[in-house]
């Protein structure tokens, strides 16, 4: 029949569906195998350096920490100024092209194995398992009318999530204030406004997210959702069920001859459904909610493993081997974004390596651009501005070159503290015969004899009302 010639179905008062539903609630069951083994040990790893890493000493100070008020960034042996904000571009850039790497090559495992969302949702999914029971207890429980037993396990699930949502806060602000002090102050009541403010937004952050919305967050709010599709190609392994081979699906007894019957190997048990955390089912094709977190593979191949049938069931594999053609993991996209992001590590690992960690600003003495000695020479005033970027004491010898015959009237070796920014005034003084213009250039030179080989020099202008040809 042709598209033209097709009846026009009217929707009935059935038919019609509410584009705003109502959310219902997913409880996942726990899955057991290689997958979740492997997402369990990224979460504790993340967990496990999120909240110890504040609390690690560099030097007798916080190895971590974004001093905002400062405007300094402690990495460890780095300290990070306003004028390094180019390392944190590159940073950027890194990050998004490995995002794009790994999405191309991989699908979505950035969110099934380390995105916040999935690490701080599943901890949350886990206390609730710990005081409510198993997915069918949880779903009996929420079907329970209120009793004394539902009190307890409820009260004590929103305790934890709510002990672990201001740990979670806590531990982040302590990024950028010295969490040791911020203890303190929590133990005295002397915590400031601002710092009341940010644990307690991202307290409510944190309870909200991965207590409530869950996986509303990654259908709803996430853009990465939005924007994978672009990344992926017939190449990209991504979690796929082999219709080939599970259609048709059906119940059958473990020793029945299901092939006789004219069924597929899915036993249509809803396994792969019931661990989903955003419950999809993976068998209708690649969707935009699938966060590939490999639940599913796990749950399918313990049912294949009673059933003896062989497991892949449900794997990660590409759409091309679906289809029974060549896949083909080196490709060209790929390949630049490796390249790239090769090339960037390196450069960014160079430029952190080669760093020189001080910096030298020339302020001139705007209320009086030059004078006249009592010996005739022509003196012109400066201010240093020497910025200390390095986490130790740091000597330095200032050396002048562009005109012959200019002499330095000041301390020309100057020493600073760990961090210190040093303004050092000083006068420059030159024989009026040596000077071809009115406006000269001259170069400014701060040498570290701490460590002979950093070098910064600048240029700047030494001006005079008279000059020789």
């Amino acid at each position: 029949m042709s598209k033209k010639n097709q009846p026009t179905i009217e929707p009935s008062g059935d038919d019609v569906v509410d584009l705003y539903i109502k959310r219902k609630k997913i409880h996942p069951r726990e899955a057991v195998g290689f997958f979740q083994t492997v997402r369990v040990l990224t979460i504790w790893l993340t967990l496990t350096w999120f909240y110890s890493a504040p609390w690690l000493l560099w030097d007798k100070r916080q190895a971590l920490l974004f001093d905002l008020p400062a405007r300094k960034f402690y990495i460890f042996g780095f300290t990070f100024w306003p004028q390094d904000f180019v390392y944190l571009a590159v940073l950027f850039i890194i990050a998004a092209i490995a995002l794009f790497f790994f999405t191309a090559w991989a699908g979505r495992v950035w969110c099934g194995y380390t995105c916040p969302q999935t690490v701080w949702t599943r901890l949350f999914i886990w206390i609730e398992r710990l005081t409510e029971g198993n997915r069918n207890q949880r779903i009996r429980l929420d079907n329970s009318p209120w009793s004394l037993n539902k009190f307890v396990r409820r009260s004590c699930k929103h305790l934890l999530w709510g002990l672990l949502a201001f740990l979670t806060a806590f531990t982040f602000v302590g990024y950028f204030t010295p969490i040791r002090y911020l203890s303190f102050e929590i133990i005295e009541f002397s915590l400031s406004s601002w710092e009341m403010f940010w644990i307690g937004f991202f307290s409510i952050a944190t309870y909200v997210n991965a207590g409530w919305i869950r996986e509303q967050v990654c259908l709803y709010m996430c853009p990465y959702a939005r924007f994978q599709s672009v990344m992926f190609d017939s190449n990209t392994l991504v979690i796929s069920y082999d219709k080939a081979r599970g259609e048709p699906r059906g119940q059958r007894k473990k020793e029945a001859d299901y092939k006789t019957q004219g069924l597929g190997d899915c036993v249509s048990c809803n396994q792969c459904v019931y661990v989903c955390p955003t419950g999809i089912d993976i068998r209708d094709g690649l969707q935009m909610a699938c966060i590939g977190c490999a639940a599913c593979i796990d749950a399918c191949d313990s049912i294949m493993d009673n059933m003896n049938y062989p497991r892949g069931l449900i794997r990660y594999t590409t759409e091309n081997k679906l289809n029974n053609k060549k896949s083909k993991i080196l490709r060209p996209r790929l390949i630049i974004y490796g390249l790239l992001l090769f090339c960037l590590s390196v450069s960014l690992a160079a430029a952190l390596i080669t760093r020189v960690p001080f910096d030298l600003e020339i302020i001139r003495d705007r209320n009086q651009l030059y004078r006249e000695t009592a010996d005739g020479l022509i003196e012109n005033v400066y201010t240093l501005k020497i910025m200390n970027k390095s986490q130790q004491q740091q000597s330095y010898e200032i050396i002048l070159s562009g005109i012959n015959g200019m002499v330095l009237v000041g301390h020309s070796q100057i020493s600073t503290t760990p961090g210190q920014v040093l303004l050092h005034p000083i006068r420059i003084q030159v024989d009026p015969d040596s000077l071809t213009e009115k406006r000269n250039k001259i170069t400014i030179k701060i040498i570290n004899i701490t460590h002979a080989k950093q070098t910064v020099e600048r240029e700047t202008t030494l001006i005079s009302p008279v000059f020789r040809r």
